[in-house]
């Protein structure tokens, strides 16, 4: 796909959707897919592909920007989109994570190739080069401010760095197993580890310390996410008052997506469970739509939208593919995801 369109080459391509699929892609688990493909035929001259699907798929509207396809026996439609614009040159391999800047004006990024690299994020120019992990980087993401970058690594190091130097200024030990992801509490006095030790861990960015381990799992912690918690959950109490150097802790619930199948809401002040889900397989990642509102993906394929204040059963559970659910993002109504096909 070429920059900004769908290029000139040979537009080609596989995609599948689940038998017995709702209109929204969801469908009864075990179900098998259909699949089908696309191919381009030619161009025409205002530039519009001339494209075709394979039997039992639609071509609906098709634009130098878009590709409607649908599936009439299952009731299902798919939106293909071409890039805004691609940048080639930042990685030589998979990138495992980005951030963007809360300006909009940086890019962060990890890859296999193992480099952790700064960005503009209007053009793709690379402004520094982060080295200091040993092994692969997991997970990245910019503070607040913008002007300091957080990251984990399979070395059981959590760092900070400059933007503006690319100097390590904080290096956190006390994992026993490489860190998966992070978060920050409101504007970067504390931040928050979970690792494949099983645990989540609360540190304290001004002395370099471990402030406590909000939970211990006893499996992997794939990935977590921190929101605020609707005012009626009861978060519990601490047994112990908390440090002094805890800031912006109170009234807000960590999420822990884990290995174990499970899906864990924790209060960050308190560390004391707030419920407890069961998925159909090991949990990816997880995030807040709202205070009440939750998202989690699974490595089968599935995306678990539950209240937190009654997490018995999910409002719903949606299914387009078997493919693993890597990253979940709330996006205006509604929400982004990612998957490993």
């Amino acid at each position: 796909v070429g920059e900004g369109g769908w290029g000139s080459s040979e537009l080609g391509g596989a995609f599948g959707v689940p038998e017995g699929a709702g209109a929204d892609g969801c469908c009864p688990p075990g179900k098998a897919t259909l699949y089908g493909s696309v191919t381009r035929r030619g161009l025409s001259s205002d530039g519009v592909p001339d494209i075709v699907a394979s039997e039992g798929f639609v071509v609906g509207e098709v634009t130098k920007k878009s590709i409607l396809i649908s599936c009439p026996q299952e009731n299902v439609s798919t939106k293909f989109l071409a890039p805004y614009t691609s940048f080639c040159r930042i990685h030589q391999k998979s990138i495992t994570c980005l951030d963007i800047s809360s300006g909009g004006g940086l890019g962060v990024s990890t890859s296999t190739d193992g480099t952790m690299k700064i960005w503009q994020a209007a053009n793709g120019e690379i402004r520094r080069l982060l080295e200091g992990h040993v092994y692969d980087v997991n997970c990245c993401r910019f503070f607040p401010s913008g002007l300091v970058v957080l990251s984990g690594g399979m070395d059981a190091q959590l760092k900070i760095w400059s933007a503006e130097d690319a100097s390590c200024v904080v290096t956190f030990k006390g994992h026993k197993g490489g860190i998966l992801d992070t978060a920050i509490v409101d504007r970067g006095r504390n931040v928050l580890s979970c690792s494949r030790d099983g645990t989540a861990r609360l540190w304290d960015c001004g002395q370099s310390s471990c402030l406590g381990t909000i939970a211990d799992c006893g499996s992997p912690v794939n990935g977590i996410a921190l929101g605020a918690a609707d005012s009626s959950l009861n978060l519990g109490s601490p047994e112990n008052p908390p440090s002094e150097r805890e800031v912006g802790t109170e009234g807000k619930i960590l999420l822990l997506a884990r290995e174990d199948k499970k899906l864990q809401g924790v209060g960050l002040q308190s560390r004391q469970p707030v419920f407890l889900f069961i998925g159909s397989d090991a949990f990816n990642c997880c995030t807040f739509l709202s205070s009440t509102y939750i998202l989690a993906g699974t490595q089968d394929g599935n995306i678990y939208q539950l209240d937190v204040r009654n997490t018995t059963a999910p409002i719903q559970v949606i299914h387009r593919s078997g493919a693993p659910v890597l990253s979940l993002l709330p996006y205006r109504d509604g929400f982004i995801a990612s998957q490993g096909n």
